[in-house]
Protein backbone atom coordinates (compact mmCIF):
# COMPACT_ATOMS: atom_id res chain seq x y z
CA UNK A 1 0.00 0.00 0.00
CA UNK A 2 1.58 3.29 -1.15
CA UNK A 3 -0.85 5.73 0.46
CA UNK A 4 0.04 7.32 3.80
CA UNK A 5 -2.39 8.99 6.18
CA UNK A 6 -1.82 12.23 8.16
CA UNK A 7 -3.79 10.96 11.15
CA UNK A 8 -3.89 12.64 14.54
CA UNK A 9 -6.30 10.06 15.93
CA UNK A 10 -7.79 6.64 15.26
CA UNK A 11 -11.23 5.10 15.72
CA UNK A 12 -11.07 1.34 16.13
CA UNK A 13 -13.88 -1.23 16.11
CA UNK A 14 -14.12 -3.84 18.88
CA UNK A 15 -15.67 -7.19 17.84
CA UNK A 16 -13.71 -8.71 14.98
CA UNK A 17 -11.02 -6.01 15.02
CA UNK A 18 -9.54 -5.83 18.52
CA UNK A 19 -11.02 -9.00 19.96
CA UNK A 20 -12.29 -12.33 18.67
CA UNK A 21 -15.55 -12.44 20.61
CA UNK A 22 -17.42 -15.00 18.50
CA UNK A 23 -17.27 -17.78 21.13
CA UNK A 24 -18.73 -15.51 23.82
CA UNK A 25 -21.44 -14.24 21.49
CA UNK A 26 -22.27 -17.81 20.46
CA UNK A 27 -22.53 -18.88 24.11
CA UNK A 28 -24.92 -16.04 24.88
CA UNK A 29 -26.89 -16.64 21.70
CA UNK A 30 -27.22 -20.38 22.28
CA UNK A 31 -28.31 -19.87 25.88
CA UNK A 32 -31.00 -17.53 24.57
CA UNK A 33 -32.05 -20.06 21.93
CA UNK A 34 -32.22 -22.85 24.51
CA UNK A 35 -34.44 -20.71 26.74
CA UNK A 36 -36.78 -20.24 23.77
CA UNK A 37 -36.74 -23.93 22.89
CA UNK A 38 -34.64 -23.51 19.75
CA UNK A 39 -31.62 -25.61 18.65
CA UNK A 40 -28.10 -24.20 19.08
CA UNK A 41 -25.99 -22.67 16.31
CA UNK A 42 -22.32 -23.33 15.57
CA UNK A 43 -19.87 -20.58 16.47
CA UNK A 44 -19.08 -20.00 12.79
CA UNK A 45 -22.71 -19.28 11.98
CA UNK A 46 -23.11 -16.88 14.89
CA UNK A 47 -19.92 -15.09 13.80
CA UNK A 48 -21.50 -14.51 10.39
CA UNK A 49 -24.43 -12.78 12.09
CA UNK A 50 -22.25 -10.36 14.10
CA UNK A 51 -21.65 -6.72 13.23
CA UNK A 52 -24.87 -4.75 13.42
CA UNK A 53 -25.61 -4.97 17.13
CA UNK A 54 -27.35 -7.38 19.46
CA UNK A 55 -30.86 -6.74 18.17
CA UNK A 56 -29.90 -7.73 14.64
CA UNK A 57 -27.97 -10.74 15.94
CA UNK A 58 -31.09 -11.95 17.76
CA UNK A 59 -33.25 -11.64 14.63
CA UNK A 60 -30.66 -13.44 12.54
CA UNK A 61 -30.12 -16.23 15.06
CA UNK A 62 -33.82 -16.94 15.35
CA UNK A 63 -34.42 -16.89 11.59
CA UNK A 64 -30.98 -18.27 10.58
CA UNK A 65 -30.87 -15.58 7.92
CA UNK A 66 -28.90 -12.35 7.50
CA UNK A 67 -32.10 -10.56 6.46
CA UNK A 68 -34.54 -12.42 8.70
CA UNK A 69 -36.96 -10.64 11.04
CA UNK A 70 -39.11 -11.93 13.88
CA UNK A 71 -42.19 -10.31 15.39
CA UNK A 72 -41.76 -7.58 17.97
CA UNK A 73 -42.99 -9.62 20.93
CA UNK A 74 -40.61 -12.51 20.34
CA UNK A 75 -37.79 -10.08 19.59
CA UNK A 76 -38.26 -8.35 22.94
CA UNK A 77 -38.26 -11.66 24.84
CA UNK A 78 -35.25 -12.92 22.92
CA UNK A 79 -33.27 -9.71 23.42
CA UNK A 80 -33.90 -9.71 27.18
CA UNK A 81 -32.71 -13.32 27.36
CA UNK A 82 -29.67 -12.69 25.16
CA UNK A 83 -28.51 -9.69 27.22
CA UNK A 84 -28.99 -11.61 30.46
CA UNK A 85 -26.97 -14.59 29.25
CA UNK A 86 -24.34 -12.54 27.44
CA UNK A 87 -23.65 -10.55 30.60
CA UNK A 88 -22.41 -13.85 32.05
CA UNK A 89 -20.43 -14.89 28.96
CA UNK A 90 -18.87 -11.53 27.98
CA UNK A 91 -15.09 -11.96 28.03
CA UNK A 92 -15.11 -15.59 29.15
CA UNK A 93 -13.60 -17.04 25.97
CA UNK A 94 -12.56 -14.12 23.79
CA UNK A 95 -8.97 -13.42 22.75
CA UNK A 96 -6.98 -10.45 21.59
CA UNK A 97 -6.04 -10.71 17.92
CA UNK A 98 -2.33 -10.87 17.04
CA UNK A 99 -0.77 -7.45 16.45
CA UNK A 100 -3.41 -5.53 18.41
CA UNK A 101 -1.31 -4.64 21.44
CA UNK A 102 1.72 -3.83 19.26
CA UNK A 103 -0.40 -1.60 17.03
CA UNK A 104 -2.03 0.22 19.94
CA UNK A 105 1.33 0.73 21.64
CA UNK A 106 2.83 2.18 18.47
CA UNK A 107 -0.13 4.48 17.81
CA UNK A 108 0.00 5.80 21.35
CA UNK A 109 3.76 6.30 21.03
CA UNK A 110 3.09 8.50 17.98
CA UNK A 111 0.76 10.64 20.08
CA UNK A 112 -2.50 9.56 18.44
CA UNK A 113 -5.77 9.98 20.30
CA UNK A 114 -7.59 6.63 20.29
CA UNK A 115 -11.29 5.80 20.49
CA UNK A 116 -13.08 2.47 20.38
CA UNK A 117 -16.41 2.80 18.56
CA UNK A 118 -18.59 -0.30 18.57
CA UNK A 119 -22.21 -1.37 18.27
CA UNK A 120 -21.81 -3.49 21.43
CA UNK A 121 -23.62 -1.91 24.40
CA UNK A 122 -21.54 0.58 26.38
CA UNK A 123 -21.41 -1.41 29.62
CA UNK A 124 -20.35 -4.62 27.87
CA UNK A 125 -17.74 -2.75 25.82
CA UNK A 126 -16.13 -1.02 28.77
CA UNK A 127 -16.03 -4.12 30.95
CA UNK A 128 -14.62 -6.24 28.12
CA UNK A 129 -11.83 -3.80 27.27
CA UNK A 130 -10.95 -3.54 30.96
CA UNK A 131 -10.94 -7.31 31.44
CA UNK A 132 -8.58 -7.84 28.50
CA UNK A 133 -6.24 -5.02 29.55
CA UNK A 134 -7.00 -2.81 26.55
CA UNK A 135 -8.94 -0.02 28.28
CA UNK A 136 -5.85 2.11 29.14
CA UNK A 137 -5.05 2.57 25.44
CA UNK A 138 -8.32 4.40 24.71
CA UNK A 139 -9.22 8.00 25.42
CA UNK A 140 -12.87 7.27 24.69
CA UNK A 141 -15.24 4.32 24.23
CA UNK A 142 -18.53 4.80 22.36
CA UNK A 143 -20.89 1.84 22.61
CA UNK A 144 -23.92 1.19 20.47
CA UNK A 145 -26.36 2.55 23.03
CA UNK A 146 -24.44 5.70 24.02
CA UNK A 147 -25.78 7.92 21.20
CA UNK A 148 -29.12 8.10 19.36
CA UNK A 149 -27.65 6.41 16.27
CA UNK A 150 -24.88 3.86 15.75
CA UNK A 151 -22.74 2.55 12.89
CA UNK A 152 -23.23 2.55 9.91
CA UNK A 153 -24.54 6.02 10.77
CA UNK A 154 -21.59 8.45 10.99
CA UNK A 155 -22.81 10.03 14.26
CA UNK A 156 -20.49 8.03 16.59
CA UNK A 157 -17.48 8.81 14.39
CA UNK A 158 -18.30 12.52 14.24
CA UNK A 159 -18.94 12.56 17.98
CA UNK A 160 -15.38 11.32 18.57
CA UNK A 161 -13.96 13.91 16.18
CA UNK A 162 -15.81 16.68 18.01
CA UNK A 163 -14.66 15.47 21.42
CA UNK A 164 -11.06 15.09 20.23
CA UNK A 165 -11.09 18.41 18.37
CA UNK A 166 -9.80 16.68 15.22
CA UNK A 167 -11.19 17.07 11.69
CA UNK A 168 -12.51 13.78 10.21
CA UNK A 169 -9.87 13.88 7.47
CA UNK A 170 -7.15 13.80 10.13
CA UNK A 171 -8.56 10.63 11.71
CA UNK A 172 -8.15 7.01 10.57
CA UNK A 173 -10.89 4.42 11.09
CA UNK A 174 -10.00 0.74 11.46
CA UNK A 175 -12.56 -2.05 11.34
CA UNK A 176 -13.50 -5.40 9.89
CA UNK A 177 -16.84 -4.81 8.15
CA UNK A 178 -18.94 -2.86 5.68
CA UNK A 179 -20.59 -1.31 8.73
CA UNK A 180 -17.32 0.25 9.87
CA UNK A 181 -16.37 1.42 6.39
CA UNK A 182 -19.79 2.94 5.69
CA UNK A 183 -19.71 4.94 8.94
CA UNK A 184 -16.19 6.19 8.20
CA UNK A 185 -17.00 7.11 4.61
CA UNK A 186 -20.13 8.99 5.66
CA UNK A 187 -18.07 10.86 8.27
CA UNK A 188 -15.43 11.81 5.71
CA UNK A 189 -12.53 9.86 7.15
CA UNK A 190 -10.19 7.29 5.58
CA UNK A 191 -10.68 3.68 6.63
CA UNK A 192 -8.52 0.55 6.78
CA UNK A 193 -9.90 -2.95 7.30
CA UNK A 194 -8.50 -6.16 8.75
CA UNK A 195 -9.16 -9.50 6.99
CA UNK A 196 -9.77 -11.69 10.03
CA UNK A 197 -13.04 -10.26 11.37
CA UNK A 198 -16.68 -11.10 10.77
CA UNK A 199 -18.16 -8.92 7.95
CA UNK A 200 -21.12 -11.30 7.55
CA UNK A 201 -18.88 -13.88 5.86
CA UNK A 202 -17.73 -11.62 3.02
CA UNK A 203 -14.04 -11.05 2.21
CA UNK A 204 -12.30 -7.90 3.43
CA UNK A 205 -11.18 -6.88 -0.05
CA UNK A 206 -14.86 -6.51 -1.03
CA UNK A 207 -15.25 -3.64 1.46
CA UNK A 208 -15.10 -0.04 0.23
CA UNK A 209 -11.94 0.88 2.15
CA UNK A 210 -8.60 2.57 1.56
CA UNK A 211 -6.68 -0.62 2.20
CA UNK A 212 -6.49 -3.97 3.97
CA UNK A 213 -3.96 -4.46 6.78
CA UNK A 214 -3.07 -7.90 8.11
CA UNK A 215 -3.13 -6.60 11.68
CA UNK A 216 -3.19 -3.39 13.69
CA UNK A 217 0.59 -3.60 13.86
CA UNK A 218 0.68 -2.70 10.15
CA UNK A 219 -1.17 0.59 10.68
CA UNK A 220 1.47 2.85 12.33
CA UNK A 221 3.97 2.63 9.41
CA UNK A 222 1.20 3.97 7.15
CA UNK A 223 0.80 7.15 9.19
CA UNK A 224 2.61 10.37 8.40
CA UNK A 225 4.23 12.45 11.09
CA UNK A 226 1.30 14.83 11.07
CA UNK A 227 1.06 18.08 12.98
CA UNK A 228 -2.25 19.59 14.15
Amino acid sequence: MNRRFPALGAIIDLDGTLLDTAADLAAGTNAMLAELGRPPLPVEEVARYVGKGGEVLVHRALTRSLDGRIDAGLAARAMEAFLRHYARENGARCRIYPGVVEGLEAMRARGLKLACVTNKPQAFSESLLAAKGLAPYFDMVVGGDRLPRRKPDPLPMLHVCERFGIEPGRMIAIGDSDNDAAAARAAGMPVLVVPYGYNEGRPADAIDADGVVASLAEVPPLLEDAQP
